[in-house]
């Protein structure tokens, strides 16, 4: 599956009905992080939730041995995401949050900093990501 270079943010979400509509949530952290202005309009792509795997590229494929008993870490090596630096960790690296979360430390960075970075090492409750791009 190719993602575009102009993905703001990506995330899980329900898709409920609400009367004569369905709604889909926004987390609120998205809105916060300043990915997305209130009142602008935005193109919606839906991913079916095991269309990675589908295609081979998800844990079946990576040789991963994690099962599907608990919450499955929501990046994977490789993956190329758009962060913003939250907080510092105890060694001075970066800490970004993405879905439900999720931590990704990103050692050279900065509070308040958005990045471009691929996911090099993921762990069950956090990954490493590097900088691709700091002109974000």
């Amino acid at each position: 599956m190719e993602i575009s270079d102009e993905l703001i943010c990506l995330f899980s979400a329900e898709v409920r009905e609400d009367g004569d509509r369905y709604t889909i949530e926004i987390p609120k952290r998205e809105v916060d992080a300043g990915s997305i202005d209130l009142g602008d309009v935005y193109r919606v792509a839906l991913i079916e939730r095991d269309a990675v795997d589908k295609e081979g590229s998800g844990a079946a494929a990576t040789g991963s041995t994690a099962t599907t008993d608990g919450p499955q870490p929501p990046v994977e090596r490789g993956e190329i995401r758009y962060v913003e630096i939250e907080d510092l960790g105890k060694q001075g690296d970066g800490i970004a949050r993405v879905e439900r979360g999720y931590v990704i430390i990103v050692p050279d960075t900065e509070v308040g900093e958005r990045v471009k970075i691929e996911i090099s090492e993921v762990k069950s409750n956090f990954a490493v990501g590097e900088v691709i791009d700091d002109d974000v």
